[in-house]
């Protein structure tokens, strides 16, 4: 990347933080004052994230086609894929053994006096592992992208590039059409990355209204202690794998990919920060054939974050309620929380089934689900912003294991 280069990406990373600020002074001061201009930031947050949405799909597709084109090799797509898989798995496992054991070590929860509520609460609809697997190959591929299956977008074009690499020279004409739409994608969303600020400016003042102050008052604690988790486990862990196995400066790390972390925070959504990831991951020198394929697996399956918050909020809830979750629980909610982040959607809210099937599985009452809710979205504003940074980590290190 040239230093011009640098120093525009240093001005919009700025910028993005400036309007995320701005963003959540806004919708503090909206309720009395303000509510006439709420369905003017609710217009622009729409434009904002539909233009993300618009390139998410075309250039997963194309960029992961050209991808495994360049890799030039079946055998060596296989390993690319298992690899960030592994990364993923393991890293997930090891967030929530974290979060269910540092709060309990803390006694989170003990003391508290929830009011519990009985009103329903939509929740994104949660496939099962088993229905996951079912359904990894799109019976119409079309249908995959109409409605957003990332994995069977991931897997159609897994499919698609081995099989231009079977044919060879016959596929060419494909894969240089692939190649073009890919460098067209690339160029809509660079112009979309200007207009950044304003989206995420946006997108955080509805957020912020939505919730309200009494409502970001009530669990502070507990949310700022969910909070440090995230910071301490990106710091830490992502930190460590970047310097230890990617062999990078930290900072340099950090810097580059404030952009992506930042619209992540604003979103609440990994798979709508993709093409920004992407665009980092090329400023990494990250190639191409591994951030095609780590990123888009990564924003499906890679829910680290969320995983420390619902075990996390499962012990606070615990604790709150007085249901004792032994050891043995424990290790069961471990395990389910380690798998229930495969068919977590990445998309605003997508955590909320997933808590209330590990709730169940805990025994906790239906009621704190109302609980669970009002704090969601303050709490998964950090956890997308800390997803992305481990697909981003994940890039570095396949990076240098790759030579």
């Amino acid at each position: 990347m040239s230093s011009n280069e640098k120093r525009m990406s240093l001005r919009l990373t700025k910028a993005i933080f400036i309007g995320l600020v701005l963003g959540i002074i806004f919708g503090l001061i909206i309720p009395g004052r303000l509510e006439w201009a709420l369905p003017a930031v609710n217009l622009v947050s729409t434009i904002y994230m539909n233009a993300l949405r618009m390139m998410i799909y075309p250039l997963v597709f194309c960029s992961l086609v050209v991808g495994i084109k360049g890799i030039g090799s079946i055998g060596e797509t296989g390993r690319i894929g298992g690899q960030a898989l592994l990364f993923f798995i393991l890293t997930t496992l090891f967030a929530s053994l974290l979060g269910l054991f540092l709060p309990r070590a803390l006694g989170m929860g003990e003391g508290v006096v929830i009011e519990m509520s009985d009103k329903v609460v939509e929740t994104t609809k949660f496939t099962s592992i088993l229905d996951t697997l079912a359904n990894l190959i799109p019976s119409n591929p079309f249908t995959a992208f109409s409605t957003g299956n990332m994995l069977q977008v991931l897997v159609f074009a897994i499919i698609v590039g081995i099989a231009c690499l079977s044919i060879g020279e016959k596929a060419e004409p494909f894969l240089r059409l692939t190649e073009s739409i890919n460098e067209i994608c690339i160029k809509i969303v660079s112009v979309v990355m200007l207009f950044t600020p304003i989206g995420v400016f946006s997108s955080i003042s509805a957020v912020v209204y939505a919730n309200g102050t009494s409502t970001i008052a009530a669990l502070a604690t507990v949310m700022a202690a969910v909070y440090v988790t995230y910071i301490l486990y990106v710091l830490i862990v992502y930190g460590g794998i970047v310097r230890f196995i990617g062999k990078m400066s930290i900072k340099k790390f950090f810097v580059t990919v404030m952009p992506a972390a930042l619209n992540a925070f604003g979103t609440c959504s990994s798979s709508a920060t993709l093409p920004i990831s992407k665009r980092c991951a090329d400023e990494l020198g990250v190639p191409n054939e591994i951030s095609s394929m780590a990123l888009p697996l990564g924003a499906t399956v890679n829910m680290d974050a969320v995983s420390i918050l619902m075990s996390f909020m499962i012990v606070f809830f615990a604790n709150a309620c007085g249901v004792d979750v032994s050891l043995g629980m424990l290790g069961i909610v471990i395990l389910a929380n380690t798998l229930l982040s495969i068919g977590t959607p990445g998309v605003p809210g997508g955590a909320i089934a997933s808590f209330a099937a590990l709730a169940a599985i805990a025994g906790l009452p239906i009621g704190i689900m109302g609980v669970y809710i009002s704090v969601n979205t303050l709490a998964d504003m950090g956890a997308t912003c800390c997803n992305v940074l481990g697909d981003l980590a994940c890039c570095a290190a396949m990076k240098e294991t790759a030579k």
